[in-house]
């Protein structure tokens, strides 16, 4: 079984540090920890099966860029109908005071 660094980890498979701390706080990856000069390093230990499993979960970032783009276009459009509204509103009001 080969042994890697969380950083190592998280680029191989294009991930944040945070997000695999969290799978190794979940328990989703198996870890070792060796002291080195004093420190405590965490080793994430390879396992072919589990990482099957975590490839199978992760998903691609062109997926998530188009999910994500989608969902900020409609929010701005919602944003962008209420603000035109909110114009139009304050056009009536200037126009009222003179």
């Amino acid at each position: 079984m080969d042994k890697i660094t969380i950083k190592t980890y998280a680029v191989q498979h294009k991930l944040s540090i945070f997000n695999v701390m969290k799978m190794v706080k979940n328990g989703k990856l198996k870890t070792l920890v060796e002291e080195k000069n004093g420190k405590e390093i965490t080793y994430i230990l390879l396992d072919d099966v589990i990482e099957e499993e975590i490839k199978k979960s992760i998903v691609p970032l062109n997926e998530r860029e188009s999910a994500s783009i989608k969902v900020e276009l409609k929010d701005l459009r919602k944003e962008l109908k209420l603000l035109k509204e909110e114009i139009v509103t304050l056009k009536g009001l200037m126009k009222n005071k003179t």
